[in-house]
């Protein structure tokens, strides 16, 4: 097994549905992007509120993905 190196970035999904909803909104719109993700770590959840109910999940992740290997 090689060793890696990890960068993370933080970023919110949010959902209309739920938690899990909005945590996967928010890798499914990472992946288009960066490369390597291999894990995910919840940092906060919240919600907006409107009328009394439940409007919004809001979840903030760190996602980890791989450095790659230079030249």
């Amino acid at each position: 097994m090689t060793d890696h190196v990890y960068k993370s970035i933080e970023l919110t999904g949010s959902s209309t549905v739920g938690p899990d909803d909005a945590i996967r909104n928010a890798i499914t719109r990472a992946s288009k992007t960066v490369r390597n993700i291999d894990w995910f770590q919840v940092v906060e959840t919240r919600g907006h509120i409107a009328d009394g109910e439940i409007a919004h999940w809001q979840v903030t992740l760190k996602i980890g993905f791989r450095m790659e290997e230079p030249g």
